[in-house]
């Protein structure tokens, strides 16, 4: 009995522990500027001189598909991993002034202390009132999703 019991626990600490990393994966009210990454006219490449993302390193190899399915953007966002461990990662990215969502990958770092979007493919979207623009930045909440590679 006392087994059972033990594994009971372990296994709701296990399970609390889950929903509180997922519940960790996300962040309100958060500041979004935007970046000229250009993808397009760079050929998608992570590498080129005019990107230089971060994530180059470990990301530029990746199949085309891989780096043309979603936006770009830069993370330093108040909540979730990190540098390198940030890299390929996805999120969902909701304006909160106007509801509008876009699913974008972390290709770079920033040191804004949020979301650093590329402008063509996911801030001029997202900004569907023009109001961030011309503010210089969309207020945002992000949550981690499973980009689906």
């Amino acid at each position: 009995m006392e087994i059972r019991s033990a594994l009971c626990f372990s296994v709701l600490l296990l399970l609390a522990t889950s929903i509180n990393v997922a519940i960790a994966q996300s962040a309100s009210n958060v500041r979004a500027t935007y970046h000229y990454y250009n993808p397009t006219q760079n050929n998608w490449d992570l590498g080129a001189p005019a990107v230089s993302a971060f994530c180059a390193t470990w990301d530029a190899s990746k199949p085309l598909a891989w780096r043309q399915k979603y936006g770009w953007t830069a993370f330093c966002g108040p909540v979730g991993p990190q540098g390198q461990d940030a890299c390929g990662r996805c999120l969902r990215v909701t304006n909160t002034r106007t509801g509008s969502q876009a699913t974008v990958r972390i290709v770079d770092q920033c040191s804004n202390g949020g979301l650093d979007l590329d402008y063509e493919g996911v801030f001029r979207p997202l900004d569907t009132d023009g109001n961030g623009y011309q503010q210089g930045h969309l207020i945002v909440n992000y949550d981690f999703v499973d980009c689906g590679d």
